[in-house]
């Protein structure tokens, strides 16, 4: 084996060293076995492994030879820590102190508040439509100057994730000094490395992909949940409103496959406002991996201040009724916008209704129930709104409330023709709603 390192080190080219190994090897009876892999030795196959192994040390004795080779490799490593901590010390305080920020993954508060603030400012000022993967990238302009700590990078896919923010430099073979990483078309091996990078400390890693791609990082982000990793997924193309490139591209069922990963902190905006307010509560997600979940297609502008973090609420009302509302209608990212729509078709029929923002589920179902209650409402009807399959939806709905959304895969075609072609219309959540009154 170390003739084989040697040789690979040596080489110019990238090698590849097979190993020819036996399962179970100096097992007598179970080598070469799938029974050394399913089931334990038991007692008598252990100590016929042992003899077989020459091994006579006893259980959790460590041979003193092995012993002094560890205590040896400790020695060598207390001396290069000890010179990494004279260095570290004879650096500026403030130097010092920027580097204990980052290593222990205390954010710059004041500088990534007023990044956020000035994003949903501006955008509300601006008004018009834009997809929230582009109200993403204008926020990864603001937020990766005040938190330099951010490392960036996409799947082979920047230039549609919009991940990468104005003056990132790439980080290259002969470079490491940039903070961006073109990972190529290596989905779980981008969100795994990500995953050891905040691992590692210092850094806050994101990285972008098409949201049906999450499939292919979906163990890493399970790991991430698992140990409670600020890692944060740029997740684009979020529905069949990416058009044309059809179902094998349109994601349907993994919004709610996101969702059922415990840890795992879902973020679906509907507007640039709601993207800032995503990202900074993304950042400040100091023990989770988020995912933020971003549209194609443009989206209008539909908060009107830039008020507290309402995201952060998980759910929130960001249309009232006319009235006392008759019909709650409860949406996410691109469809709150449409929800909008059928709000003011209802109001014209006389029918006071509601439009409940619901950018994020696990955030909304933290809060005590009685804030719950408030936001839900008595209403009459009350209608889900996702272009997205109906799972986890009846948390906050109920199961007797209608849902307007995907029930199987999606096709190719522009997107505002699919929208009509799978029924997910303004039209169609206003008669979704007056069922659900006539059938109070």
């Amino acid at each position: 084996m170390l003739a084989a390192l040697n040789a690979a080190k040596a080489s110019p080219t990238p090698s590849l060293i097979a190993c020819r190994t036996v399962i179970g090897f100096g097992s007598p009876a179970k080598a070469g076995s799938e029974k050394a892999h399913g089931s334990p030795l038991g007692a008598a196959e252990i100590e016929a492994t042992r003899k077989a192994l020459g091994w006579d040390a006893a259980p959790f004795d460590v041979p003193e030879d092995a012993a002094a080779g560890w205590r040896a490799a400790a020695a060598r490593g207390a001396a290069a820590r000890k010179a990494w901590l004279d260095r570290l010390a004879a650096t500026s305080a403030d130097e010092r102190a920027e580097f204990e920020r980052r290593m222990g993954g205390t954010l710059p508060a004041a500088a990534l508040s007023h990044a956020v603030k000035a994003v949903k400012a501006k955008a509300v000022a601006d008004g018009g439509a834009v997809a929230t993967r582009k109200s993403s990238e204008i926020t990864l302009d603001a937020i990766t100057l005040a938190v330099p700590e951010m490392i960036g990078g996409s799947a082979d896919l920047t230039g549609s994730n919009n991940t990468r923010a104005k003056g990132q430099k790439a980080v290259t073979p002969d470079d490491f000094g940039g903070t961006f990483v073109h990972w190529g078309v290596r989905e779980h091996g981008m969100a795994a490395a990500m995953n050891g990078l905040a691992l590692h400390g210092g850094l806050i890693p994101y990285s972008g992909t098409f949201m049906v791609f999450s499939d292919y990082s979906r163990p890493s982000i399970r790991l991430a949940a698992l140990m409670g990793e600020r890692v944060i997924h740029v997740l684009t193309h979020d529905s069949i409103g990416l058009g044309e490139d059809g179902p094998t591209h349109q994601p349907v069922e993994h919004l709610a496959a996101l969702r059922a990963i415990p840890n795992l902190l879902v973020l679906r905006p509907c507007d640039t406002v709601e993207t800032a307010e995503c990202w900074e509560i993304a950042l400040n997600a100091k023990d989770r991996p988020s995912a933020l979940i971003l549209s194609r297609q443009n989206l209008p502008i539909l908060r009107t201040s830039d008020d507290a973090n309402r995201a952060a609420e998980g759910a929130y009302e960001i249309s009232p009724a006319s009235a006392k509302a008759q019909v709650s209608l409860f949406a996410t990212g691109s469809e709150v916008s449409l929800a909008v729509e059928a709000q003011k078709l209802l109001e014209a029929q006389g029918v006071p209704a509601r439009v409940v923002s619901v950018p994020s589920f696990e955030l909304f179902l933290a809060r005590p129930a009685a804030e719950r209650a408030a936001v839900i409402g008595d209403a009459a009807a009350k209608v889900g709104i996702e272009a997205a399959i109906r799972m986890g939806w009846d948390a906050i709905i109920g199961s007797d409330a209608a849902f307007v959304g995907m029930t199987g895969f999606g096709a190719s075609a522009p997107a505002k023709e699919l929208y009509r072609h799978f029924g997910i219309t303004p039209e169609a959540v206003v008669q979704a709603a007056l069922s659900q009154l006539r059938q109070a």
